[in-house]
Parts: C-alpha cells; structure tokens; sequence
C-alpha cells in the first residue's frame, strides 16, 4: 500500500480543515494545517506590532518564528515559539490579517519550505490554498473542494458564532467575497485548481460524506492505513 500525499486545496469556508481532519482520521493519516502556520504568523506579528503592511518585516518575522504543529487527543496544536496558540489564532482579527500575511513572498518562501518538510514521508493529508500547485505539485491526489458562497458565508458565520463572535450573513458574505479577491488576485501562489485536482462541490454534502468521497479516491490510488 502506498504512503500517499494528499492535497486538498480550496477558498474559505469550503471545509478543508474538518474534512482534511476526517480524511486523515479515516485513512489513518497524519494532518497537517499549512493555513494555521500563516494564522500563526499573523497572530505575532499583531501581538508584536509588526505593520501588515511591510513585507520585509513580516518575512524577517517568519524567519525568526518557530511554529510546531502537534496532534493531541484527537486536536491539532499550534505551538509559536513554545507556546500554545491553538485557540488565539481562531479569531477573526487573525483570520483577516492572515489573508494579508499568505501574500507576502517572503513569509510563503519560509513557510513552504516547512510544509514540504512535514509533508515529504508521505501518508499526510496537507490542506490550504497553494499545496497541489506550489507545495506539493506532484502529490498522489489533489483535491479542489468549493461550495457557494452563499453557504461557505453561513459555515463561517457558525464557525464564529461558536466562539462567542456575532455576525450577520450579509458581513460575512462580503468577508468571503473579499477573502476570495485576495486569495486568487495575489502576485504570488494565487488560489488556482491545480489541473490534475478533482473538483469536489460540497455545497449539499457534509464533512462525512465529503470526506468519505475522498478516502473512496484515495483507496483508488492505493492509499493504504499509515
């Protein structure tokens, strides 16, 4: 059985994280969240006052950052610099100004470097916006998973009414929107499907029977349990 790379590649609130997690969990994979090492960058850099609009500071910020990411009882950690950030990095002031920091050159040379470290032993399952096209173009499976903006809007909107954080439907559809500009318009690894990744529209189906699919392909291309 072959020790696949997974990538799953898609714009906000199409489900990567819960369904990359389920995807891990079902093939017995380890997960590994390259969106909560920009969050966790962007977290510093606004605990440390670095300016979001400096690019040189903000690379020489990632370059002097230590981030860890760990699986315990059943929960990836994001740990900067030793310490526990996992909950912090959630907000929607980290979401906003992680889209900012994704778009530096010199935070997503550092940072790809890290993930094609973790991800290079293989039977990993790696989600974000650039992995089957920048970080790993030559991964066993490439998944493109989208949903309408419409719904991707009210799963972020229940994402952070969970967190206690109150937003109207028409806020947070306009936030999408605007992730969304971002994601595909930056000068560098803009928001792409990679050619060879299958398009999964979720839009009607839930984290297990998203997740579900996917393994279904996987085993297609012999992933066996890690």
């Amino acid at each position: 059985m072959k020790r696949l790379i997974i990538a799953i590649d898609g714009p906000v609130g199409s489900g990567k994280s819960s369904v990359a997690k389920r995807v891990a969990d079902l093939l017995g994979y380890t997960y590994l969240d390259s969106g909560a090492m920009y969050r966790a960058v962007a977290w510093k850099a606004l605990r440390d006052g670095v300016p979001l609009d400096s690019p040189g500071k903000l690379a020489e910020l990632a370059s002097a950052t230590r981030i860890d990411l760990a699986q315990a009882d059943g929960t990836l950690h994001v740990v900067v610099d030793g310490e526990d950030v996992t909950a912090r990095i959630r907000s929607a002031t980290v979401s906003q100004a992680a889209s900012r920091v994704a778009a530096v050159p010199g935070v997503r040379t550092v940072l790809v470097d890290e993930q094609r470290r973790a991800g290079a032993p293989g039977a990993v399952v790696m989600e974000g916006r650039d992995i089957g096209t920048v970080v790993f173009p030559n991964a066993d499976l490439k998944i493109f998973l989208d949903a309408s903006s419409e719904v991707r809007a009210e799963r972020r909107r229940q994402e952070h009414l969970a967190k206690g954080e109150v937003f109207d439907l028409p806020t947070m559809l306009e936030e999408v929107r605007q992730r969304d500009r971002r994601d595909r318009e930056r000068m560098v690894s803009p928001l792409v499907r990679a050619q060879d990744a299958v398009v999964v529209d979720n839009t009607a189906m839930d984290v297990e029977e998203t997740a579900r699919l996917i393994v279904l392909l996987a085993r297609d291309r012999g992933a066996g349990a890690n």
